[in-house]
């Protein structure tokens, strides 16, 4: 039985979508033994609906420490799922090619510092991008950098908005992030 814990700072919709995956035996073989948030959100009460242990570790300078300390020891993947807070190089180099993301855009074109739900989106739109998708990559020191692990992307319309590519975004990320995370636990 493959171990992971899921950081969420949001909604938890991606987190669902796994949980979901699990007991669908889409992602066989593994459970959620931790969800852990940044913040106050609904996420956390996604974790409490399905009995998964979750905490809260406030943001701040001490984030990466505290969340380190938490982290059960037998582990097998660390899920970013809409997590906002930036994950300390520390704590990278603690967990290599444990810790993976999904992010709302084809990377490597708009991640980074600040490429975070619709401003991502919106940064799109106005560069009239022809394409969007998601991405779920590895986490690495570098903000949006690891190594792509799977991207799907869709044609932009005409009559797009920041509001419609969103939806559209989450319905890829629904679909690309159980394969991805089926991938990364196969290897």
């Amino acid at each position: 039985m493959k171990n992971l814990v899921v950081l969420v700072s949001g909604s938890g919709s991606n987190l669902q979508r796994i949980i979901d995956a699990i007991e669908q035996g889409e992602i066989p073989n593994a459970t959620i033994n931790l969800v852990v948030a940044d913040r106050e959100c609904f996420g956390l009460q996604r974790a409490k609906n399905h009995g998964i242990k979750n905490i809260l570790i406030k943001r701040g300078r001490t984030f990466c420490e505290n969340l380190a300390k938490e982290i059960p020891g037998n582990t097998d993947l660390i899920i970013l799922a809409g997590f906002l807070s930036i994950i300390s190089k520390e704590f990278c180099e603690n967990f290599p090619g444990k810790i993976i993301n999904i992010h709302p855009a084809l990377l490597p074109k708009f991640g980074g510092k600040g490429m975070w739900g619709n401003h991502v989106h919106k940064a799109v739109l106005e560069a009239k991008e022809k394409e969007s998708g998601a991405t779920v990559h590895f986490v690495t020191p570098g903000i949006d950098e690891g190594e792509i692990i799977l991207q799907k992307s869709f044609p932009i319309s005409e009559s797009e908005t920041v509001e419609s590519l969103a939806k559209n975004i989450h319905e890829v990320e629904y679909e690309i992030f159980p394969k991805a995370i089926n991938k990364v636990l196969e290897d």
